[in-house]
């Protein structure tokens, strides 16, 4: 006879308590997420110049004989397809960045990876002559790259810190901006060129840009929900990963080209746009938790539906001209942006 005990097994409906229902509450969460993505899609198209009731905007979409088809087809769809693969690029890349960094208020914007993307287009403009994206999104991924890695460098490396890295994106920032502003300054063909894909806006949207631009975001997606696991596992510390059979080495490696494809590619197409990636992640983890599997497809959906929300928000409270989709997440994200760096003060207190 054994005298070795076992701890008494949960019933079956204490161990499922918390399993099954939550995986329902956030399936449907995604649901909802996913029915407000496609309702703020159809106000896009059928918000501009000429405005159109939601039923007119589907009909401009579906029927080729509406009175709006070519209105819907060759002006709003690529804007707001090239919102949408913004928006989930910039999310996703944000959350990926806060894990990878363990800081909470890290985003492209504001860790100098979007300024990193706008230095090297900026040069592209002003020094190479060129003029497409074709052209910018090689450039932005370079920028966005070297600013990643000399970022984590300066940052401490394998030591890095949350509050050192913020301190290195800032100073990255800071200077990258002065350069673009410098450049813009002394070529005036620069400017005019510039002056509206700086501040980031989807109005330059063509439908060769979407597909130029969807390749690199689909892959930069992919990568990342695989990446998932082993982001998960690097959340709690490198030698909890290798006990998990991650490897944080790769997972960080893998992580930076997911950021660089994700950042270059939406900044290339559409400017250097802040605060999305920040504000997104924060919001979904009250309704997720931590965990990337749900983490990551959430913000997929929804940071593309805040780029949207700014984009309409800008053609409707200036027309009949509009304000640019980046200045108004700017405008949105920088309380958020306070409100997130006091509570953190307050927690720590």
């Amino acid at each position: 006879m054994s005298l070795t005990t076992h701890p008494p097994s949960p019933p079956a409906a204490a161990r499922t308590a918390s399993g099954p229902p939550r995986r329902l509450t956030r399936s449907a969460g995604l649901l909802a997420a996913l029915l407000a993505l496609a309702v703020v899609s159809l106000i896009s198209l059928g918000v501009g110049a000429r405005p159109m009731s939601l039923g007119d905007a589907w009909r401009g979409l579906v029927d080729p004989d509406a009175p709006g088809y070519s209105v819907v087809h060759q002006m709003r769809l690529p804007r707001t397809l090239l919102g949408l693969l913004a928006g989930a690029a910039l999310g996703v890349a944000g959350a990926v960045m806060q894990t990878l960094t363990r800081n909470p208020l890290a985003d492209p914007g504001i860790l100098g990876i979007n300024a990193g993307a706008a230095a090297a287009v900026v040069t592209a403009i002003s020094f190479l002559g060129v003029s497409s994206f074709a052209g910018f999104v090689w450039f932005a991924f370079a920028g966005s790259g070297a600013v990643a890695v000399l970022l984590y460098a300066v940052g401490g490396g394998r030591s890095a810190t949350p509050a050192r890295l913020a301190l290195a994106g800032a100073a990255l920032n800071a200077a990258l901006y002065s350069y673009v502003q410098a450049v813009q300054l002394l070529d005036t063909a620069a400017l005019d060129q510039m002056r509206f894909w700086i501040v980031g806006s989807l109005a330059s949207a063509q439908a060769s840009i979407v597909w130029q631009l969807l390749p690199f975001v689909l892959a930069g997606l992919a990568a990342a929900f695989l990446l998932a696991r082993p982001l998960n596992a690097l959340a709690m510390g490198d030698d909890a990963a290798r006990a998990l059979g991650a490897n944080p080495a790769r997972a960080r490696a893998v992580g930076v080209v997911v950021i660089t494809l994700l950042c270059g590619a939406a900044t290339a197409a559409c400017g250097p746009i802040a605060f999305v990636g920040l504000m997104v992640p924060h919001l979904v983890r009250t309704l997720t938790g931590p965990d990337l599997r749900w983490l990551l497809p959430y913000c997929a959906v929804l940071a593309p539906a805040l780029m949207l929300v700014a984009d309409v928000l800008g053609r409707v409270i200036a027309r009949p001209s509009e304000v640019q989709a980046g200045v108004l997440t700017v405008v949105i994200g920088g309380p958020v942006f306070l409100y997130f760096v006091r509570r953190r003060k307050a927690v720590a207190a």
